[in-house]
């Protein structure tokens, strides 16, 4: 028997709970509270767990890829997001174009590196 996967939701650090909670839902993630130390963000059918808990050691090598439909109009919307302006240590790259596909980045205030991208199909 091979199962269907219905989805998959990476737990992931915080060095300020409170300051990361704001910013993914700036970003655009709903937040559904689970416990006073652990949330769920849910974007479309995708989602993880933020969880009021820093190891530095894994948050500066904790990155996720999340797939999205046109990068160029996502980086965009994030530049329209400001948030660099708002949050300290947010960084963004611009998209860049390689062999598979296209993908911009940013850096959560914990350092968590998030790849937006999309493939190119074949």
């Amino acid at each position: 028997m091979t199962p269907k996967l219905k989805s998959i939701r990476p737990f992931i650090g915080a060095q300020n709970f409170e300051i990361s909670r704001n910013f993914y839902k700036d970003l655009g993630f709903e937040e559904v509270v689970l416990e006073p130390k652990l949330s769920l963000f849910i974007w479309e059918e995708t989602g993880f767990y933020l969880q009021d808990y820093y190891a530095k050691e894994w948050v500066d090598n904790t990155m996720i890829f999340m797939e999205v439909a046109n990068t160029d109009e996502f980086w965009e919307e994030l530049l329209s997001l400001k948030l660099t302006d708002i949050y300290e240590n947010v960084r963004l790259s611009p998209v860049r174009t390689m062999e598979w596909g296209k993908e911009c980045f940013v850096h959560d205030p914990s350092g968590i590196l998030w790849h937006f991208g999309e493939f190119f199909k074949e």
